[in-house]
């Protein structure tokens, strides 16, 4: 009997590959492959792997954007191995970290010169084409590793969460049991860099179904990318971040993204306002809000937004929704208590999704998980960090961070709230404020306004008329375009390095 991981991936893949061998699998950088290019760049590098006299169960990957980096993502886990990303513009050091804490002894790299001189590297752009592998076995086991994703850790050195064979397959059966359907005549937009999650179900849901993935190479700039690639080739299926489509906006009015089917909105808190404009912009398309940490596989909840009818919000930031089929929600205080219907608390997770933990780091993972004994049976939970409530349909409103709540003058202090009465005022602006530590050791906050700058009398009389004035933002600061992190989310850390500079 086949595992999750073989059932709903790679006997999957496999079929496209033998079914649709002349239709394209891959956009990249301008060139069309086949599923015949991609089975031979899969093959070529599974018998290199089998004659390989190392045989470890996790292989640094060279996330170039090519071919050959998503063929060694199947290869390796149709061997049963699994991969880690090492990005090629990441600083070295801090892939020599991640390569030391896994005790990383092969890496495959497609780059014509590698930076890895010290380790063993198998260069899979010039492998020679060998007989064609598209073997099953059903000899591994759904616990083993498919990935281990390295994320920026509190005391600077990166954590590594591991993902599964059995977390990606129960996400693969979650995914489809929303509802959304896919054919080989997609075309499936993969915007996401491949150290970050969300780029896993990007390509999978796409070459599952025979569709074709298009990518966004390196180095480009990826929203004006991304309107070439939606108009030039007419994608049907696109996940993206809202802060992607807020660079969208100006666009929106002269672009023609009509082709889109199906577009997921993921990665951040979007609000209504932002996607009240999208809808114009998407008449064909069914829209999905969908949420989830590294720790729960990509994602664990989701919300079909209506274009006609009232969508749920809090503080203007849309729903997450209900989980998806294979996780199990609860929303816990600061005890691991479960909290009634309609209280705020922590969001905590459960359900074969989970990630095993991270990578040995006992103290995090004793941190992170704790069991509960819920409706008589006993559950692994995944504490997310995010404020939330669920309502009386069952849907999870999401309220921000619990680090973005914080006590000021002894009042707990929401910062999503102060965001939503800003963007009320300032027409949808996009806006974020942030808590810091004064040199007196007080708490204060700042908002940041991606904007020229502008007088600001006005709305700092709007925010007095809407809250308290302990609420009532310290400092502003105007940024034309507001850094973005490696996966498109707005960096905080950079936005707090300019308080402190001016504090």
């Amino acid at each position: 009997m086949q595992d999750l991981f073989s059932s709903y991936i790679i006997s999957p893949i496999f079929y496209s590959i033998r079914k649709f061998g002349n239709r394209n699998a891959f956009y990249v950088n301008g060139i069309f492959y086949t599923y015949h290019d991609l089975g031979e760049s899969i093959s070529k590098i599974r018998n290199t792997l089998k004659r390989s006299n190392t045989c470890p169960k996790l292989y640094g990957l060279v996330i170039n954007d090519d071919l050959e980096t998503y063929a060694s993502i199947i290869a390796l886990w149709s061997e049963g191995k699994g991969f880690v990303p090492l990005h090629p513009f990441h600083p070295f050091d801090r892939c020599l970290n991640i390569i030391e804490q896994v005790s990383l002894t092969c890496i495959l790299d497609s780059s014509e010169t590698t930076r890895y001189s010290d380790q063993k590297v198998i260069n899979t752009k010039k492998l020679r084409s060998t007989s064609f592998c598209f073997n099953v076995y059903n000899n591994f086991s759904d616990l083993d590793l498919a990935y281990v994703l390295f994320t920026s850790g509190s005391t600077g050195t990166p954590k590594g969460v591991m993902i599964s064979r059995q977390n990606i397959g129960a996400f693969m059966d979650s995914f489809w049991k929303t509802g959304i359907v896919i054919t080989e005549e997609d075309r499936c937009l993969q915007c996401f860099d491949l150290t970050f999650d969300v780029s896993i179900q990007s390509f999978l849901v796409a070459l599952t179904k025979g569709a074709c993935v298009y990518t966004i190479p390196h180095g480009e700039i990826k929203y004006i990318y991304v309107i070439s690639l939606i108009q030039e080739h007419k994608l049907t299926l696109g996940a993206m971040p809202p802060s992607l489509l807020m660079f969208l906006k100006p666009y929106l009015g002269e672009i023609d993204v009509s082709s889109l089917k199906t577009c997921i909105i993921t990665a951040e808190a979007c609000p209504l306002s932002l996607m009240e404009e999208w809808f114009k912009c998407v008449p064909n398309s069914n829209i999905y809000d969908f949420y989830g940490p590294t720790e729960t596989t990509i994602y664990c909840t989701y919300y079909k937004l209506e274009k006609t009818k009232e969508n749920k919000i809090l503080n203007g930031i849309i729903s997450i929704g209900k989980p998806l089929s294979n996780v199990f929600t609860i929303i816990v205080d600061e005890n691991n208590e479960q909290l009634p219907i309609g209280e705020k608390g922590e969001l905590c997770v459960a359900g074969l999704q989970v990630t095993p933990g991270y990578w040995n780091n006992p103290q995090r993972n004793e941190e992170a998980f704790f069991e509960k004994e819920v409706q008589g049976e006993l559950h692994r939970f995944y504490h997310t960090g995010d404020l939330c409530y669920q309502d009386v349909d069952g849907d999870i409103m999401y309220s921000g961070r619990m680090d973005n709540q914080v006590k000021i003058q002894g009042f707990r202090v929401e910062m999503s709230e102060i965001e939503h009465h800003a963007r009320e005022f300032l027409k949808e602006m996009k806006v974020l404020s942030v808590a810091y530590e004064t040199n007196e050791k007080h708490i204060e906050i700042a908002l940041f306004i991606e904007s020229d700058r502008f007088g600001t009398e006005e709305l700092m009389k709007y925010l007095r008329s809407k809250m308290p004035s302990y609420m009532i933002p310290k400092k502003i600061f105007f940024e034309t375009s507001f850094p973005l992190n490696a996966n498109d989310k707005i960096d905080r850390n950079k936005l707090k390095l300019m308080i402190w500079k001016n504090n």
